[in-house]
């Protein structure tokens, strides 16, 4: 596998995510990105140097840049580490941060810490951009299923690293009329522009409102509910093959892992144990 790796979707033009699997292979001299961007150190340690500040970082340390704003990581003493990086569109991160009352305009305010270490939060900011990660660079995911989790996590990082919260809530009728798409067809997975018709509102005001409403963003809600169809398919006597693939799941072992998520067990064993 290659040292660098890179993720692009057309769906998602205001995001790109790079992996990095051995750091001693790309050496940096110090330099910046016109692009907002956020890291988390996944193996080893390594040194942060941005602007005049240098930082000591290691696995499960979280990292953020400001746009054009210089720096550089680089290992220590050839010490073996590993990396995701997302670089974010500045203007569209702006303007989604506006349209979910996180800002009062469309301009960007420069964050001012650098490092999100394990120890300094009680959400676990790495664990959810990890796997927003894996979503983003997993090529059977669904666009709804990166959008949404990207989305949400973004939100909920400036909200928190902001100190403040989204105000601005959708109407219960308008949530569950999104809610009423997703389930009149579980075997289709329909485009966030789609449910934003449906609820007359940017993207960013109708993952942050329709999980404040149903705990769950619009792809996990469709997810779950899938699940929820499949228990009863299972009962009759379906196979988990033809389920699978009724549901829109991209194979078998995507369905057993998504139902062994959701449930604490799997398919099979979900009709073994009955009594």
């Amino acid at each position: 596998m290659s040292s660098s790796l890179f993720w692009r979707h057309n769906g998602l033009p205001y995001a790109e995510l790079r992996r990095v699997n051995d750091g001693r292979k790309v050496n940096y001299a110090p330099h910046s990105h016109p692009q907002w961007s956020i890291g988390a150190i996944t193996e080893g340690r390594c040194t942060f140097q941005y602007r005049q500040d240098h930082y000591p970082i290691s696995s499960g340390d979280l990292v953020m840049m400001n746009p054009q704003w210089v720096h550089s990581c680089n290992p220590v003493e050839d010490h073996p580490w590993a990396y995701w990086m997302m670089y974010i569109d500045t203007h569209w991160l702006m303007q989604l941060l506006q349209d979910a009352g996180l800002s009062a305009d469309n301009v960007w305010q420069p964050i001012n810490r650098a490092v999100i270490p394990p120890q300094d939060h009680t959400t676990n900011w790495y664990q959810d951009y990890c796997e927003m990660a894996a979503v983003f660079s997993d090529n059977t995911s669904p666009l709804l299923a990166k959008q949404s989790l990207l989305i949400d996590f973004l939100l909920s990082l400036m909200g928190w690293l902001r100190n403040t919260t989204t105000q601005i809530v959708l109407p219960p009728r308008a949530l569950e009329a999104v809610a009423q798409r997703l389930t009149d067809n579980l075997s289709e997975t329909p485009t966030l522009a789609e449910l934003q018709a449906i609820a007359d509102c940017s993207e960013g005001h109708l993952i942050r409102s329709f999980k404040s409403h149903y705990g769950l963003t619009p792809h996990a809600y469709l997810i779950n509910q899938r699940i929820q169809y499949s228990q009863q398919l299972l009962k009759q006597g379906q196979g988990i093959a033809d389920i699978a693939q009724q549901l829109a799941f991209s194979d078998q072992a995507h369905f057993q892992r998504a139902f062994k998520k959701l449930t604490a067990t799997t398919p099979g064993q979900y009709l073994k144990n009955a009594l």
